[in-house]
């Protein structure tokens, strides 16, 4: 994902809010993923972690088109499209009720498409019979998600690549929707 595109939706989204279209993720969008988590760490997460803790959390996931397309046979991969292009993610593990990854292209954060994600996976997963979420946050995501009704269980440390990243451990009863 280059620049130009992505500040062209970003452009747009001022005027009249992105268009975004949600879908489960195709091979193709393994080289947006990997720049949307590479910029959404970097950028996005600069105010919670050092730039150190930044680019040891970067490395430790390939900045490869690949690399992500193959995650995607691991995790249910639930995107949010802009212009045809990936500019959110969240990977869904919904035997065990855990959500992997959260990320969305630092220009568009703050604008509700992180949490229309979480609300399709949490649909996935009670149609599926789960009855709790759970996630391990990053400081910067976990702030969010107490706010939507998630439970802090507290604090834990990840180290990557020798530096020790603080997260917190969340969890959230799901309830089905009657209708």
């Amino acid at each position: 994902m280059n620049d130009t595109p992505n500040a062209d939706a970003g452009q747009a989204a001022s005027r009249r809010g992105p268009r975004i279209r949600y879908r489960e993720a195709r091979a193709r969008d393994g080289a947006d993923q990997a720049e949307v988590f590479h910029h959404a760490v970097m950028q996005g997460a600069m105010a919670h972690y050092s730039v150190a803790q930044r680019e040891a959390w970067v490395s430790a996931l390939p900045r490869d088109a690949s690399a992500w397309a193959a995650r995607q046979a691991l995790y249910t991969t639930l995107v949010a499209e802009c212009d045809g292009r990936c500019v959110g993610f969240l990977e869904l593990e919904p035997a065990r009720g855990r959500i992997v990854t959260l990320y969305v292209w630092p220009s568009l954060a703050r604008r509700g498409i992180g949490a229309t994600l979480l609300i399709h996976a949490e649909r996935l997963l009670v149609e599926q019979g789960v009855g709790r979420a759970s996630i391990e946050a990053s400081l910067l995501l976990a702030e969010g998600l107490v706010r939507r009704g998630w439970r802090d269980l507290g604090q834990e440390w990840v180290e990557r690549g020798g530096e020790r990243l603080p997260r917190h451990r969340l969890e959230k009863r799901l309830v089905a929707l009657e209708t």
